[in-house]
């Protein structure tokens, strides 16, 4: 047969498109031609499987072979088409049939001795092929771990071309993925360790009972990356589908681990503030790849030191604390990658830093421009911002008083949950979530209770956007209260949180 066709899975951000590989081997001066948009890996594809064929002791065709990848006009990027395209190649002159082909995906790098390799992203070219309909796929044997997060799916996991041809023809089984269950990551670290700042233990129960953005300021050593670490443990478990959807953004970023790679524990990424804005929303050559505010969807980014981070940075967080996504564009298209987070930053209130304000030697202005590196519009986006002061008796060092982190949790979940029943018509599960027309106007509250936000507004303390943030703050605390709305007292506290400073 000189034509044949073979399948493989197109990535393009966490989304994946069926890709139809046609082999021909016709007349003419001998030589691999690759059609459809390849990238560079992609276009040396015919090498690595020319090389890794004729290895495993199989002949390749001295003829002219023209290789189109369909749809023609989606780029194609990455290494993990050289499986489908040795086959597809094979099944062109004869060495397997067409009909064994059919159905099947095949996803994988081959090396030039004919091994399979691993390759980023096969849990998203999973789903995309069972969305696609074939329920039949082989991956690198390196992978199979991820395609026991896939159900309705049959994979099959090789080591060698070779193991591949002869399960096609019935003389070679391949391995099958085993089941792994849902396991939480280890104990996240205990509130109970936090030494005082009740203050900002309080603003941390708030965050995590709603889904807000929270800024800490305070000298150095007051606790404020403690208190940050310790937001993980106030957090509800993954639901399935979150779990999935971080691990295919893990995989796709090459960050999914080998063992156990479906984590119900929301993640936590603290970039540090030299990364570039590739690492910290996502880029990188041809089709960009997710960043940090990708890997912490559905958790926390934390920001440490955040005036230090350039202002192109801290900007560019804006479209995704707003919409929950990053959209990079690039010559290739448009890639959209999930990145709803919770944001934390953490910051000294000053250049110097000492370890009490009394020691400060920074002017007035100097300390308002340090904090001013945090841009109007950004902090806007902040519905939380607590002020830590240093410890200044040896008796506040005393544990016992301290709740653990089950305490604090136990009441988080109780506020989650009495949100989730109120928006669940909606489709949301936080206070954070819910658009500010509909805080407005549905649940809108009594003129009296929201007179401190028009006086704020009037005063030009607050946005609009700003009194959006402190009616979602005010329904949280009504929630961690067990009231069904929130009073006067709520919506002044709510302020009171969202217009906190450093002196």
């Amino acid at each position: 047969m000189a034509l044949a066709r073979a399948w493989s899975v197109a990535l393009y951000g966490v989304d994946g498109r069926l890709v139809e590989i046609e082999a021909d081997i016709g007349a003419g001066l001998p030589g691999v031609h690759l059609l459809g948009l390849p990238d560079a890996a992609l276009h040396e594809s015919k090498d690595r499987v020319r090389a890794a064929v004729v290895n495993s002791g199989r002949n390749w065709p001295s003829r002219r072979i023209t290789l189109a990848l369909s749809p023609a006009t989606l780029p194609k990027a990455g290494s993990g088409f050289d499986l489908s395209l040795a086959c597809a190649v094979l099944a062109a002159c004869g060495a397997i049939s067409q009909r064994q082909l059919e159905g099947t995906v095949l996803i994988g790098e081959l090396a030039l001795d004919g091994r399979l390799r691993p390759v980023r992203g096969v849990l998203p070219s999973l789903l995309a092929a069972r969305r696609a309909g074939p329920r039949r796929v082989v991956i690198p044997t390196a992978n199979l771990s991820e395609a026991a997060l896939v159900e309705d799916l049959t994979v099959y996991g090789a080591n060698q071309l070779n193991d591949v041809l002869e399960w096609f023809t019935g003389d070679h089984e391949l391995a099958r993925p085993t089941a792994v269950a849902p396991q939480p990551d280890a104990s996240p670290p205990n509130l109970a360790d936090v030494i005082g700042q009740r203050s900002g233990r309080l603003a941390l129960e708030i965050a995590a009972a709603g889904g807000h953005h929270l800024m800490l300021v305070g000298p150095p050593g007051t606790g404020k990356t403690m208190l940050a670490q310790r937001l993980i443990g106030l957090l509800p478990e993954l639901r399935e589908d979150e779990a999935l959807q971080l691990a295919a953004i893990r995989s796709v970023a090459g960050r999914l681990p080998i063992a156990g790679p479906l984590s119900v524990t929301p993640p936590f990424v603290a970039p540090h503030h030299s990364s570039s804005i590739a690492a910290l929303v996502g880029g990188g050559s041809g089709l960009a790849r997710p960043g940090a505010v990708s890997l912490a969807h559905r958790g926390v980014l934390f920001l440490d030191e955040a005036p230090e981070f350039g202002s192109h940075l801290l900007e560019s967080l804006r479209t995704p604390l707003e919409e929950g996504e990053v959209r990079l564009a690039r010559a290739e298209g448009v890639v959209r990658y999930p990145a709803r987070f919770q944001l934390v930053m953490a910051a000294n209130p000053c250049p110097c830093a000492p370890a009490h304000d009394r020691d400060c030697e920074c002017l007035p202005s100097v300390r308002r421009r340090y904090l001013g590196r945090l841009s109007g519009p950004l902090m806007d986006r902040v519905d939380l911002r607590a002020e830590l002061h240093p410890l200044i008796a040896i008796s506040e060092f005393e544990l016992d008083s301290a709740e653990s982190t089950t305490e604090v949790r136990a009441r988080v979940l109780r506020a989650r949950a009495a949100a989730a029943v109120r928006w669940s018509e909606h489709g949301w599960r936080t206070n954070s979530e819910v658009p500010g027309t509909v805080l407005r106007s549905q649940f809108r509250l009594p003129r009296e209770v929201v007179k401190p936000l028009d006086d704020e507004l009037r005063r030009g303390r607050l946005t609009a956007r700003g009194a959006d943030r402190a009616l979602r703050l005010a329904w949280t605390l009504s929630d961690l209260a067990g009231q069904d709305r929130p009073d006067l007292e709520m919506i002044e506290r709510a302020i009171t949180f969202k217009g906190q400073r450093a002196a």
